[in-house]
């Protein structure tokens, strides 16, 4: 592209109609509501040509505005102003609202008369003036203007973006323990009384509800939270649903479509991966649990893993009865199903269904020689 005005011709403005919004790329600052308040003030002016502009007490390197009689007259980029024009302090935005019509007529008239051979957007201001078009300013904040060409202006506008929702969390009653590191994405909501440790990044469509608490180096994206849950330091949820007063993690990582009812527990370094956990279950220690379903009040032992993905490539499920007990190390070659109050014996691979309220033990028989070591160490 060669300059704003190449850009914008780009839209294919011949196939135009109404008002038009131009905005750069880089307004990272920008809400809703001030691109309502923006597009407000333009209709209620019904303007053919509207700049929204705002004042800088060091412009820089934006263009200028230049007024005659408070009129709005023309635009001059930094590059090719004077040095009495670099004193003005009212600056372009580079946001626009206009008639579909004066692109139309206008884009086609902007040479590329510049010291960088490119074809400014900010022509259009001077040749719509010369044709008797009326130019309305529209007057924002600063910080509307603030773009983003490096990586430092990046960091920058990233952190201010996060103050303002950690301050908008705080106002609503959310205890932030540093606001200056917490992550917060605008689209989250967090319910009030719910405490934000630093370090914790929540992304996406995520909802936290009251009197949580998430501890530092947490992640959530696009993760559904009730009330009263804990979520301890260094747990990882992504597109899933926790009910009401879970405890997870430490360290705990909760994949998509995992469903935890109420008063779930889930400890140090247990994965979920579309695992659906009712009412009072527990996994607290060392455990994977994909494509499965586990009942109201079973206890899931250390090292338990489901066993979903097969040779032929396809996934298959583990269902798990209420009240069950499943002993540490335990492997469950899908499908199979546990009935309610079944008991699984430690060190088991259980490839057979079992039925409720039964013992299932699968592994070696243990096998003892008494002394048999004794004839290694008479070698020593």
């Amino acid at each position: 592209m060669r300059g704003t005005a190449d850009a914008v011709r780009s839209a294919d403005v011949q196939n135009l109609e109404g008002k038009v919004l131009i905005i750069n790329g880089d307004h990272p600052l920008m809400n809703q509501k001030d691109l309502k308040g923006i597009l407000s003030e333009a209709f209620e002016q019904d303007s053919a040509l509207a700049v929204v502009t705002c004042e800088l007490e060091d412009p820089g390197s934006f263009g200028r505005v230049i007024r005659r009689h408070g009129s709005l007259q023309a635009i001059v980029e930094a590059k090719d102003a004077s040095h009495e024009t670099l004193q003005v302090k009212e600056v372009n935005t580079g946001i626009y609202v206009c008639d579909a019509e004066v692109l139309q007529k206008y884009l086609p008239q902007i040479e590329s008369r510049n010291a960088q051979g490119e074809f400014y957007l900010t022509d259009i201001v001077l040749l719509a003036v010369q044709d008797g078009v009326r130019v309305d300013g529209i007057k924002a904040s600063e910080r509307i203007a603030f773009g983003v060409n490096s990586q430092r202006e990046l960091a920058m506008a990233t952190k201010k973006v996060f103050r303002e929702k950690a301050d908008q969390l705080m106002d609503q009653g959310v205890i932030l323990m540093d606001p200056e590191s917490t992550y917060v994405e605008d689209s989250v909501q967090v319910g009030a009384g719910t405490t934000l440790f630093p370090n914790v990044f929540l992304r996406g469509t995520t909802t936290i509800g009251e009197m949580c608490v998430v501890e530092p180096n947490s992640w959530l994206t696009n993760a559904e939270v009730g009330n009263h849950v804990h979520i301890k330091a260094g747990s990882y949820l992504q597109d899933c649903q926790v009910e009401n007063k879970c405890e997870i993690g430490p360290y705990a990582h909760l994949r998509p479509k995992t469903e935890l009812a109420e008063s779930v527990k889930i400890g140090n370094f247990v994965e979920l991966k579309n695992t659906k956990m009712d009412k009072g279950s527990q996994a607290k220690h060392l455990t994977y649990l994909g494509d499965a379903e586990v009942g109201e009040g079973t206890n899931i032992g250390c090292g338990t893993i489901t066993c979903n993905y097969s040779a032929d490539k396809k996934k298959y499920k583990t269902i798990i009865g209420k009240n069950a007990f499943i002993g540490s190390d335990s492997q469950f070659v899908a499908p199979v199903q546990v009935g309610d109050g079944a008991i699984v014996g430690s060190g088991s691979t259980i490839t057979k269904d079992v039925p409720s309220h039964a013992l299932a033990v699968a592994r070696a028989k243990q096998v003892v020689k008494e002394n048999y070591a004794k004839k290694f160490e008479d070698k020593k």
